[in-house]
């Protein structure tokens, strides 16, 4: 179990966080569905299935694919890697789903967490996100909170349903400063 602690006062979730199973993809795929289909938050094929929504989402080891789970529901998932290949193999990288029921109850800070022990274990030199929208305020602060800097950003790069054109920041958190 991970401790969650929330500023405001309200109760968090305290979700287990494991290995993704079979079992799991339905509920995962519920809340990532609409997630995508909201073009809010993440720079992904608004039409993609089922089928390879998994196939993107579900890391091959040596990479991993986790979910929060609370009170036997899924409410959250992760998945993380290695960021490049090569010459860029020290960098991993990780990205966040949260279902929007539980949105706003530390989960996503739970995962960010997690993600950020797995890669530190590992040997990693730091976590670099490559695409995080600008206008997802709440996921730019808890990666804030929780060491990363936005290192630079792509003005106009994500076509927000009602913002227009917005930034995508590229995030890093730097292992040997943090």
């Amino acid at each position: 179990m991970v401790s969650l602690v929330r500023d405001d006062g309200e109760p968090a979730l305290s979700p287990l966080i494991r290995p993704i199973e079979d079992g799991d993809w339905p509920q995962v795929w519920s809340f990532m569905n609409e997630i995508v289909r909201a073009r809010e938050t993440f720079p992904y094929d608004p039409e993609m299935t089922a089928e390879a929504a998994r196939e993107m989402w579900i890391e091959d080891p040596p990479g991993r694919t986790v979910v929060a789970v609370d009170s036997g529901r899924v409410v959250g998932t992760a998945k993380m890697g290695t960021n490049r290949p090569g010459p860029g193999s020290h960098v991993s990288t990780a990205s966040f789903m949260v279902a929007p029921h539980a949105r706003g109850r530390g989960v996503g800070t739970a995962l960010c967490r997690y993600a950020l022990d797995w890669a530190r274990q590992r040997g990693y030199a730091g976590m670099q996100f490559n695409a995080v929208v600008e206008t997802n305020t709440a996921a730019v602060g808890v990666y804030e909170r929780l060491g990363f800097q936005v290192v630079g950003t792509v003005p106009g790069a994500f076509a927000h349903p009602t913002q227009g054109r917005v930034g995508l920041h590229v995030m890093y958190c730097d292992f040997d400063r943090t």
